[in-house]
């Protein structure tokens, strides 16, 4: 439901024109204000209408209306402000930037920034329908030529560069068959003859064409289903080759793993001969130098104990036997000995001691 408008907040056509009266009244009541005014507003009027300004990225061509010099003329006229005869010439501006006219059916690459048109059907060699999305970027080099041949405004799209593009795909990308579309390179290198041709044939008009990108391919139902189930086909086949050449693969594989796990049996087996060897190598070195050190403490004792003996035999002897004695009676502290008779003992007496134990 909609707001009514309150007389207060209303607009007054009246109240409007009220004003405006007063402001021409106040003007022409002081004629100081009103000379200028008008000298200025008659300036910048003669001003507009007897001036052009060519924008950046576009060249102007002066037209003569009707005189003896009618015509177009052939000297572009830069970016920049030019004069003008309004009653006699007409400037035609062209653009000489990048232009782009756009070969689609989608309307999601319509815009504003670049002309677009239907797509280009194309009949291949083999009678098949192909559907292409191209884009053809040109420039204007020779606006005079373009003038001449197509006329003013950017009548150039409809005369010159989309008839002619469509007809040079039509003639270069039909002579291939549906199965080289679908192939890169054939297709590219036609794509690549369209361009060859279609710069040589609107360089005539003062036209250079930087690219023709085909940049989507659709076949008609009816291939698409063939050329569909072939490629099903081929890729079957692909899949049983590559499965195929992986079970060799595996094959090889456990070839390897096999030979590789006898290998090292080998090697571990001789290994452990190897290890059990220099063991019996250490034990038969170590019993060796075992036997060879028990041999020389053995002997080592026997000459101690030899010479022990020799010791025993030789002078002193008598003295070490009566030091034996002596420490047999070591910690005795009582010793109840008879003292008098033929086999008394007198502790006193250390030569009978000497006699008794037959010490020398």
């Amino acid at each position: 439901m909609s707001t009514p408008i309150t007389p207060s907040r209303a607009p007054s056509l009246g109240g409007f024109f009220r004003g405006l009266w007063r402001v021409v009244r106040f003007v022409f009541a002081r004629k100081i204000l009103w000379i200028p005014l008008v000298t200025a507003l008659s300036l910048l009027i003669g001003f507009g209408s007897f001036t052009y300004y060519v924008p950046p990225g576009h060249v102007g061509l002066m037209q003569t209306i009707y005189g003896a010099d009618a015509g177009i003329r052939p000297e572009p006229h830069i970016v920049g402000l030019h004069f003008v005869n309004p009653l006699s010439e007409r400037m035609h501006v062209f653009p000489t930037d990048l232009q782009v006219v756009n070969y689609s059916d989608s309307a999601s690459e319509s815009s504003e920034e670049f002309r677009s048109t239907p797509s280009i059907k194309i009949q291949t060699s083999d009678g098949y329908q192909v559907q292409l999305d191209v884009s053809v970027l040109y420039r204007i080099k020779d606006a005079h030529k373009v003038f001449t041949e197509a006329g003013p405004g950017r009548s150039f799209e409809d005369r010159l560069v989309i008839p002619r593009a469509d007809r040079t795909l039509r003639k270069t990308l039909g002579e291939l068959n549906a199965e080289q579309f679908y192939q890169g390179p054939s297709r590219i290198e036609k794509s690549r003859l369209a361009h060859e041709e279609l710069a040589a044939d609107l360089a005539a008009y003062g036209i250079e064409v930087d690219g023709v990108l085909v940049r989507k391919y659709t076949y008609d139902q009816k291939y698409q289903e063939i050329i569909e189930s072939r490629k099903i086909k081929d890729q079957t086949v692909f899949l049983r080759q590559a499965e195929a050449k992986a079970a060799i693969e595996e094959r090889k594989r456990d070839t390897i793993i096999a030979e590789g796990k006898a290998t090292v049996g080998v090697e571990a087996s001789r290994g452990e001969s190897e290890v059990r060897k220099l063991d019996a190598d250490a034990d038969l070195y170590k019993r060796k130098r075992d036997a060879e050190g028990k041999l020389l403490v053995e002997l080592a004792e026997a000459r101690g104990t030899q010479l022990e003996n020799d010791a025993l035999q030789g002078a002193g002897s008598e003295n070490m036997v009566g030091l034996k004695m002596a420490e047999v009676l070591d910690g005795l502290r009582v010793l109840v000995l008879p003292t008098d008779g033929e086999r008394g003992l007198n502790p006193l007496d250390l030569g009978s001691l000497l006699q008794k134990f037959e010490v020398k």
